[in-house]
């Protein structure tokens, strides 16, 4: 990358180049290249199958699968509104959960009859076979009655947040707490999903269904 950078190229084109290194110089190399590249201002292309990569160092990303290009666009425009399934599911980490349903009015009723409020920004006709989508740290710890029942599988504290791994009709279901809780596998809690931030996908093409 030094030769690279004395010869001042009009263009950078890196493949992935940091894949040989440990966890902590990655993120050291990451911060390095992203502060060259805003002192150069030199245009860089960069590869990489990291997700985390591409989001913290690009001004817009790509993103690819089989060759062909699935979406276009800033970091959080890919976050917020991904176009498909595979996007939604290749951007944030954890990845996003997604629910296997079908609509029912204003509701998306799972396999064995839990139901979730429809996403906000979502369109959908009744009976249609759908996909919800969830990102772990969209959801929360339901009240009483309210949200889904659910029993703890694997309990991950890592230090800032908590990852919660649950089971809602047979799929596993990543959730993210910043609060401390005590849970234990085996536990039963309940979970709502925040429909302000939760995606719809067809079934059947996988696209977003958006309002």
């Amino acid at each position: 990358m030094g030769r690279a950078i004395v010869r001042d190229p009009q263009v950078f084109l890196f493949d992935e180049p940091l894949s040989n290194l440990d966890a902590k110089l990655r993120v050291a190399m990451r911060t390095e290249i992203k502060e060259l590249h805003q002192r150069l201002k030199t245009t860089s292309i960069y590869v990489t199958h990291d997700q985390i990569e591409a989001m913290t160092m690009a001004d817009k990303i790509v993103v690819m699968r089989d060759g062909i290009v699935e979406q276009t666009g800033s970091p959080l425009e890919l976050y917020d509104h991904p176009v498909n399934q595979f996007v939604a599911g290749f951007i944030g980490s954890p990845a996003m959960n997604f629910l296997p349903g079908i609509v029912k009015g204003e509701h998306v009723e799972l396999e064995g009859g839990a139901k979730l409020p429809m996403p906000t920004n979502a369109r959908a006709r009744d009976g249609q076979k759908v996909v919800y989508g969830t990102r772990p740290e969209h959801i929360e710890l339901a009240a009483g009655n309210e949200g889904i029942a659910t029993e703890v599988v694997v309990v991950e504290p890592t230090g800032a947040d908590t990852q919660v791994f649950t089971k809602i009709a047979g799929v596993e279901v990543t959730s993210v707490f910043r609060e401390r809780h005590d849970f234990k596998p085996g536990a039963s809690i309940r979970l709502k999903p925040d429909p302000v931030r939760a995606h719809l996908f067809d079934a059947s093409t996988s696209m977003r269904l958006a309002a």
